[in-house]
């Protein structure tokens, strides 16, 4: 697609285009069949999933694809010239022998491109939020199963072993009943933010039409594209609702997928949000100040929470997971977890002499020993070659986006949401107990 191309023809107009000509099921591999890798979205996101995957054994990075041509020249250099550059994500869907294709595109991209290469017979690496809209969600994860594709999703952290062992804390019950969940993300920045450059031109080596995709048709503006000479880790289009949901979907997704994943739950059900921007002076959309409070059936509140004008938090940590229980809390976040006891009274005090009392359970301080992201890309491409189902599964990524998304709904809403779980009645039990 050339830049002067009206960008509406390009999602009119499907017949004969190659993103829904090859519609098929690849034979299973064996592990030691190569794998041929195409990465779409080359930014510092795309070339962390690059430098990841290349360290898996047996995969090939033939395509990275991009639609501005630093990052796809800084990407080529990266796959050690192994790869071809394309700018067009269509090309890459249309090449039988690419088996596997990963996206880290702005968000606003992930679900039609997910679908897409699902029709086109790939298998899938979609980074998290999976989506922008939650319908978009059910279509991927109706395009995974009718064309029976494995779809992993970013939510790289259920890879990380000391994130599985504190599961397992959690499911066996060590700390009690959880009635309270805390999960946050906190800093002190300055007001001006990002500041507020007027629209422009695009760079030339940017198809800003192709960039927007689905997103509605806006002029150039730095801060939606996030121009870094110096690549910074974040992208400024997460500030902007076109494109993405804010610090809500951008961390809070993570945190949340722990969340429902240590307490066995899907969905929440209830939701409610206030917040605002009350901080940051710049042209960006999203909350910088936010809190949203989730019921879940079985029995626990969970809260998200967002400051860009205040660092101080629990351990002193700019973001992470508090689990609250009757006999401990345990802090969690990618570093590690350490666990603080609750303090129980062994026997009632003599007069004029101090209670005595006993930790309800030990004390523990473990230390992260590794991220996540290579353990993520060695199960997606085991499960490539088995036709298992992923432990980010593109369906359990779905709920945990949509926790979120729905958070960002009851806050533009100023509505309180309320569901209906699947077996149409709350539970309530100890969850200690299960």
């Amino acid at each position: 697609m050339t830049p002067s191309k009206n960008r509406r023809d390009f999602f009119r107009s499907t017949a004969g285009a190659a993103l829904t000509t090859s519609i098929f099921t690849r034979n299973i591999k064996g592990a030691n069949d190569k794998i041929n890798a195409a990465f779409i979205g080359m930014g510092k996101m795309g070339r962390s999933n690059l430098h990841f995957a290349m360290g898996q054994e047996n995969l090939v990075p033939v395509a990275v694809c991009d639609v501005y041509q630093r990052n796809l020249d800084w990407a080529v250099r990266d796959s050690k010239n192994q790869a071809k550059p394309y700018k067009d994500f269509r090309e890459v869907l249309a090449d039988k022998s690419i088996d596997i294709v990963c996206i880290s595109t702005p968000d606003h991209w992930h679900a039609y491109m997910t679908v897409e290469a699902c029709k086109a017979g790939k298998d899938v690496y979609v980074e998290k939020p999976i989506c922008c809209v939650v319908d978009e969600g059910v279509k991927m994860v109706q395009a995974a199963r009718k064309y029976d594709r494995v779809v992993q999703a970013g939510t790289m952290q259920r890879s990380a072993k000391h994130f599985q062992q504190a599961v397992e804390i959690v499911r066996n019950g060590d700390l009690g009943n959880i009635t309270f969940v805390r999960t946050w993300n906190y800093a002190n920045g300055m007001s001006e933010g990002i500041g507020n450059p007027p629209d422009s031109d695009p760079p030339p080596t940017l198809d800003w039409d192709m960039w927007l995709g689905p997103a509605p048709k806006r002029p150039f503006n730095e801060n939606r594209f996030g121009v870094d000479p110096k690549d910074g880790y974040y992208s400024n289009f997460r500030w902007f609702w076109d494109y993405a949901g804010g610090w809500m979907t951008d961390w809070g997704v993570h945190w949340l997928d722990i969340v429902q994943m240590a307490m066995k739950e899907e969905m929440p059900a209830e939701i409610s949000s206030m917040g605002g921007k009350l901080f940051t002076k710049d042209n960006t959309e999203t909350p910088d100040t936010l809190q949203v409070t989730y019921n879940y059936p079985s029995g626990f509140v969970a809260v998200y929470e967002r400051r860009s004008g205040n660092a101080q938090s629990m351990f002193e940590k700019g973001g992470g997971i508090l689990f609250c229980g009757s006999k401990g809390t345990m802090f969690l976040d990618r570093s590690g977890y350490k666990i603080v006891p609750e303090m129980r009274m062994v026997r009632p005090p003599e007069p004029g002499a101090r209670p005595t009392r006993e930790p309800m359970m030990a004390e523990a301080d473990v230390k992260s020993t590794d991220s996540g992201n290579k353990n993520h890309w060695a199960n997606f491409l085991d499960c490539v070659r088995t036709r298992k189902k992923p432990i980010s599964d593109i369906e359990v990524c779905q709920r945990s986006t949509t926790t979120c998304l729905l958070g960002n709904v009851a806050y533009r809403s100023k509505m309180k949401l309320i569901g209906t779980p699947r077996n149409g009645r709350r539970r309530n039990r100890n969850r200690a107990n299960t």
